[in-house]
Order: structure tokens, then sequence, then C-alpha cells
């Protein structure tokens, strides 16, 4: 089963990064599938997470395509609120169920998502509570389901005309890595000796594989075929997960 999931966290990962994601939200629909431990998930997908992007940034960074402007009220409240996301005790059931909701969500925003080039509101009245309010819901969901929130993060900011796709793309490249990061953190005061130390180091070799070619290979099909691709599968691993843990609430 191991190598399976390896194959296609290596998939994954590289999909994920040729258009500036870290995959968590696909990591977790897979784990939830292949039924590993509930403790597991959210760690295994935070630490994917922060491998595949880590590389991305660091060339957004060099290349000056981040606005530091504008991306610092978005990250600065998200962290927090992703740790404490993080450290929330919930319930399994109520952690799928969340899981599933958050994957249908974020898989209409990927398909109506348009990929834009300079077509952007370039206003010097920045909105610095609407970042920040942004970056707080989406950090302490991303905290809480065990994602970057990058997959959220990037279409609102695409609908709402936020800035170039490129900025964008940097933006929620450095939003995934630190949330993660965040999220890490906080769960590793709930952490317990009985985590698969060994698949762990697997899955993580395998998404360092993956994220390294992805980033560095040009995929033929236009992100938003990619995207749109990754909204079906993302829907329908949303919609199986619902209609597995819904029933256990009741």
């Amino acid at each position: 089963m191991i190598w399976e999931i390896m194959f296609f966290f290596l998939v994954i990962s590289f999909v994920y990064s040729s258009v500036g994601f870290g995959g968590g939200s696909s990591y977790l629909a897979l784990l939830a599938v292949y039924g590993l431990p509930f403790q597991e998930l959210r760690l295994i997908a935070l630490l994917c997470n922060v491998i595949v992007v880590t590389g991305g940034v660091v060339v957004y960074v060099r290349n000056k395509q981040l606005n530091w402007k504008k991306t610092i009220p978005l990250v600065l409240v998200s962290v927090p609120m992703a740790f404490l996301g993080a450290i929330l005790k919930i319930s399994q059931s109520t952690f799928f169920v969340i899981l599933g909701i958050s994957l249908i969500v974020a898989s209409v925003l990927l398909w109506i998502e348009k990929t834009r080039k300079n077509n952007f509101k370039n206003s010097e009245h920045q909105s610095i509570l609407k970042d920040a309010g942004i970056g707080a819901g989406i950090g302490f969901l991303s905290g809480l389901v065990g994602i970057g929130g990058g997959i959220f993060l990037s279409p609102i900011l695409n609908l709402m005309r936020w800035d170039s796709a490129k900025k964008i793309a940097a933006t929620a490249s450095l939003f995934i890595l630190l949330n993660s990061i965040s999220g890490i953190l906080g769960q590793v005061k709930t952490i317990n000796s009985d985590i698969d130390f060994q698949r762990l180091i697997l899955l993580c070799l395998a998404v360092f594989i993956g994220g390294q070619i992805g980033s560095r290979v040009s995929i033929k099909w236009s992100p938003v075929v990619i995207k749109r691709i990754t909204a079906v599968l993302v829907f329908i691993a949303g919609v199986n997960v619902l209609i597995k843990y819904v029933p256990q609430l009741f």
C-alpha cells in the first residue's frame, strides 16, 4: 500500500508544484481514502506542503515577485490563526466532515478561477483589514484541516483581481509555507508515539522528488486545465469523505 501512496504523492506534488500549490488538500483526500490513522493525516499533509513549496518560495523571492506590502497583512494574521486551528481538538468524524466540505468549496473556487495576466486593480488604497481578515479565516481553516490554504487563497485573490497572476502565485506559495509550518508546530503539541515515522519519511521523499521535477519541468497543459482537473478530483474526494463520515455524526 505504501508504494501506491508514494506514487500518487509523487504525481500530486509534481502537478501542484507546477502551478504554485503544495497539494495538501489532495494528500489529505488520498490518505482518507486509504484509511490512514486520523492523527497522522494533518501532519503528513503539512510536512509535504513545506517540502513542495519551499523551493518555489525561494525562486519567487530571488526574482522579486513578492509584493511584500500586500503580502505581509495576509500572512501576519494567518500564521497564529493556523497554529490555533492546529491545536484545536475535534473528533475524527467532525474533522472529516469539515475536510469534505472544505474540499468541495476548494474545488468550486478552483473551477471558477481564471488565469489573469495583468488584469488587476492597480489601486493605491489597499484594504489592509480586508486582507488580514482573509488571511485569518483561511489560516484558521488551514490549521484545522491540515492544509496550507493556497487552494483557497489563490482563487479568492484572483477573483478579487488582487494583483497580477505571478504575484498571486508567489503570495500563495509563501502563505502555504508559513501556515504549514505554523500548523506543524501546533500538531507537535498533540503528536503521539504511534506515528509511523518510516511511512512519513517515505511520503516526504516522494513529494520532494515530485516537487523538484514539477518546479523545473514545463507542462504543456495550461494552468487553467490543470486546476480544473484538480478541481474535479478534489470535488469527488470531498463528496466521498462526506458520504462516509456525515452519518457518523448522528
